[in-house]
């Protein structure tokens, strides 16, 4: 097994949490266009392109029409390069691209059943704006038929890469309605009963992107089973939890029925199961969800007893820390709610600690405010005191500092941690993965990042169609928010602090990630079901 590496070492001299004076990058990997760039020719545009089954090869054309054909060149230039799978659903010539930074751009836009594209042959070299229908969050009809003045008369396309597109139609062409109809249906294929795209897309890889990750062999690399730890296989038909996976490392010679009796103290039935052990002193990162503890102050001796076991498994430690993602003063509220935090008179040696970071909703409404101050226009002389506005580094510092607390007290103190939320499948998924990239150095290369993201999020339960609301036209929806994102952003902090420390290859896919993955079936189609027990049934 890979020797795990501390990150805390690593980074002795460096200051995770990140820096206000960051450039206008902010919160985005360092590139504000990612998969869908307006500046560049798309990565798919090669001489090899494979059309749809829609297209027809040149033997199919008479001579004739072939002439006709090599002679409208012009046509023939604007067409969009075809995924395997891709096909084109509507085009519209003589549309104008009124852009923030260089001004109204005049071309042709093609709507697929995967993109939006637009091409102009009007500079040198020609100027594309390829956009995944994936990162599409609404779209919006711009002026009426009795509008006057030049290009007041088009569509609004908001994007959750933090753009807003705009495209001037002619009304004498009546192309709106048709292109705007096609990206409803397309952009939105969930709200329209449609696969999604990904489910279309018909290129052979040369990897199963559903066997990147392997639980038996992920346990098997960190040493597991042990003496202490076993594979449980009670949640195989998603009984126990149906958020969770079918296997399951908990702690060896706890009965069945004793691992029902915690799970029912927990919320969903997310009860602790181990996400990481150290390879020396056999600290072990733990996750689940929040006790239901509710105002009476329930207990239960099998969730106390459990957290015992796992505190005992480590030889090292007589002491557990229980990491609540919470401001303290939420955890409080949710005992309402039947929820809560586990009591330190209750838990014998375990210190609970509340990290304070907020929830859905506020990064959210965070997410929003960093829209406005850097999209279209920054005000430069107002940069610093806008951006400490928007809240969204303060979450970024405390999400880093929580897991970088994590990662400290298994390396460093050799104590084993338990870390959860309300739920335990956003923050905590936040901190595990990234105090685990911390600990161990196969989570930074390109592989170990994919099978992190696999086990963690996807495997446990991220509700991704949710939070980013893929294919769903629901805009508005309230279980909106740029969990994912968040991390992403925290491991682009990480890789410019503690650069050394990553792979050399790791930063390439790092930028487009979060759109990428989104919108094709590569390694991540997990991300279109975020539940084990979907992925399973679509597998």
């Amino acid at each position: 097994m890979e020797k795990s590496a501390s990150y805390g070492s690593i980074a002795s001299s460096q200051s995770l949490p990140p820096s206000g004076s960051r450039p206008p990058s902010t919160g985005f990997g360092g590139s504000s266009s990612g998969s869908s760039s307006v500046s560049e020719q798309s990565v798919y545009h090669k001489a090899d392109t494979v059309m749809s089954s829609e297209s027809v090869s040149s033997a199919d054309f008479s001579s004739d029409f072939r002439v006709l054909r090599d002679g409208n060149k012009l046509a023939q230039m604007e067409e969009a390069p075809l995924l395997p799978g891709e096909s084109i659903k509507d085009m519209a010539k003589d549309v104008t691209y009124i852009c923030p930074f260089i001004g109204t751009v005049r071309g042709t836009l093609t709507v697929t059943n995967y993109r939006l594209y637009f091409k102009s042959l009007e500079r040198d070299p020609p100027f594309i704006l390829d956009v995944p229908l994936g990162v599409i969050s609404r779209v919006e009809k711009i002026g009426g038929a009795s509008s006057r003045g030049e290009n007041s008369y088009g569509l609004e396309i908001f994007s959750k890469d933090i753009r807003t597109i705009r495209f001037a139609h002619k009304q004498e062409g009546h192309t709106r309605r048709s292109i705007f109809e096609n990206l409803m249906k397309y952009a939105f294929p969930t709200s329209n009963n449609l696969t999604l795209f990904a489910y279309d897309y018909k290129e052979i890889f040369p990897e199963n992107g559903w066997k990147v990750y392997d639980p038996i062999t992920e346990y098997k690399r960190m040493g597991l089973p042990n003496e202490s730890w076993t594979l449980s296989r009670i949640n195989e038909h998603y009984e126990l939890c149906d958020t969770y996976p079918t296997i399951l490392v908990v702690p060896e010679n706890v009965p069945e029925d004793e691992l029902k009796k915690v799970a029912a103290f927990r919320s969903r039935g997310r009860l602790p199961v181990l996400s990481w052990i150290h390879p020396e002193s056999q600290a072990t990162v733990t996750r689940c969800s929040q006790p239901l503890v509710g105002m009476s102050g329930k207990r239960s001796k099998d969730d106390e007893k459990f957290l015992q076991i796992i505190m005992d498994s480590n030889a090292q430690s007589h002491k557990i820390f229980i990491f609540d993602a919470r401001p303290s003063v939420n955890a409080v509220a949710n005992k309402a709610k039947g929820g809560g935090y586990e009591s330190e008179d209750a838990y014998q040696n375990a210190e609970l600690v509340f990290l304070d970071i907020h929830n859905i909703h506020v990064m959210r409404e965070s997410l929003r405010k960093l829209k406005e101050i850097v999209y279209p226009n920054i005000e430069e002389s107002h940069w610093l005191s806008n951006l400490e506005s928007t809240h969204w580094l303060e979450h970024i510092k405390l999400i880093l500092a929580g897991a970088l607390r994590i990662a400290d007290k298994v390396e460093s103190g050799k104590t084993s941690v338990v870390v959860h939320c309300s739920d335990g499948w956003d923050r905590t998924a936040q901190l595990t993965s990234l105090s685990m990239i911390m600990l161990d150095s196969y989570y930074r290369t390109i592989k170990g990042f994919e099978v992190l993201i696999e086990k963690e999020w996807l495997s446990f339960g991220h509700r991704f169609q949710l939070r980013v609301g893929h294919g769903d036209r629901n805009h508005t929806d309230a279980d909106r928010s740029p969990v994912f994102l968040q991390f992403i952003d925290c491991v682009w902090q990480m890789t410019r602090q503690v650069t050394p420390s990553f792979t050399s290859n790791f930063y390439s896919p790092l930028s487009s990630q979060y759109n990428e993955a989104l919108v094709l079936p590569t390694t991540f189609i997990g991300f279109l079901s975020s539940l084990d027990c979907l992925r399973t049934y679509f597998a």
